[in-house]
């Protein structure tokens, strides 16, 4: 501060705040030395609040309205400064302005999927996002404990805190909500408004109120969402024919309509077709079975099968199939390794005796 600036100031003494930013929560009035004139103007306007500290320590604290700085309007200071009814000098003290709107379209998200158990789908890892808002509900206790000495203390210096107890909170909520997972899109509000009277809590040791939490999305890895996708298409299948020809057809779509593809897809066919044709030569009226799922390997790049699940754990014991063999199964995109396959894969384990100690 300038010479003439301190001198101008000894005269006239006016502390107010206009916040000119968006996201400004606590802002310090500077005077020079921090003096203030006794019986100085203080303008404290809607949504703030004026709170003074003394040598470290809080005192007053003052809401909206305009105040003749004394001693009637000051109890705690002039208590701290031992100041008598007679008081009339300049005298220091610190003045923090706390913004009291609230903060609204915060962002919040989780980093890493969060892995739940679902009574459906059994052990799933899912991603969540949304919005939240927050404001200062006490503005000492806030300065205490997250602004100490920051004269200019913006809600970007304590978002990543705040993201941080939500997601660690959002995940044991939901985690203990038991809500399947096909039903949590259902149950967004509800899902919101409990987890904000829980986060609430936490919000409030910092000094701060959560106004709000909203809940924009919450998603499963691209393999589960490919695997209720096609659950989806086969609840509109009629019978069991239709099913085989909506297979068929996407296997020979897959990967430009490969050689190996094309020839397992004509097995499916002809191996189900030949069963429909036995059900009617014998005249009996045909009721669907369920959908087993069958299996091939290639020997000499040539494509064998179709074989069961059962049969394919004699190929194992027998060494004829080994985890490196190339197999595909209805609904896979490509040839893989056996030791790929989930089903197949366990068959090695289960095989595979434990080392003699």
């Amino acid at each position: 501060m300038g010479f003439w600036d301190k001198i101008f100031g000894e005269f006239i003494d006016v502390i107010d705040w206009l916040d000119e930013s968006n996201d400004t929560m606590v802002y310090r009035f500077e005077r020079y030395n921090n003096e203030i004139k006794y019986g100085a103007k203080l303008t404290v306007r809607q949504s703030q609040a004026a709170v003074f500290v003394n040598e470290g320590e809080i005192a007053d604290i003052l809401g909206p309205g305009i105040y003749e700085l004394e001693t009637q309007n000051l109890p705690i200071l002039t208590t701290l400064q031992h100041w008598d009814h007679t008081f009339n000098s300049p005298f220091k003290a610190e003045v923090y302005f706390c913004n009291l709107r609230q903060f609204v379209d915060l962002k919040w998200g989780t980093k890493n999927p969060i892995i739940l158990r679902d009574k459906e789908f059994g052990v799933i890892r899912l991603r969540a996002f949304g919005t939240y808002g927050v404001r200062i509900e006490d503005p000492a206790l806030f300065i205490k404990e997250i602004v100490g000495t920051n004269g200019h203390f913006t809600i970007e210096d304590i978002s990543n805190q705040l993201r941080n107890e939500i997601i660690t909170r959002f995940t044991d909520i939901v985690a203990s909500s038991n809500i399947p997972v096909l039903d949590l899109a259902a149950n967004y509000d509800q899902l919101g408004d409990y987890i904000t009277e829980q986060i609430s809590t936490a919000f409030k040791a910092y000094g701060l109120g959560l106004t709000n939490m909203l809940i924009e999305n919450i998603s499963v890895p691209p393999a589960v969402e490919e695997a209720l996708d096609k659950r989806s298409s086969m609840g509109i299948i009629k019978d069991l024919s239709e099913y085989l020809t909506f297979q068929t057809a996407e296997s020979m779509t897959k990967e430009g309509g490969s050689a190996a593809g094309d020839m397992a897809a004509m097995g499916v066919g002809f191996a189900m077709a030949d069963k429909l044709a036995r059900n009617y030569d014998n005249k009996k009226t045909y009721i669907p079975e369920p959908y087993e799922k069958m299996y091939y390997y290639a020997e000499n790049q040539e494509p064998k099968g179709p074989f069961s699940i059962d049969e394919v754990e004699d190929f194992v014991k027998s060494k004829q199939i080994n985890s490196t063999t190339l197999m595909w199964s209805t609904g896979m995109e490509k040839w893989e390794k056996a030791q790929k396959l989930e089903e197949v894969e366990s068959l090695f384990n289960y095989l595979t005796p434990p080392p003699l100690s």
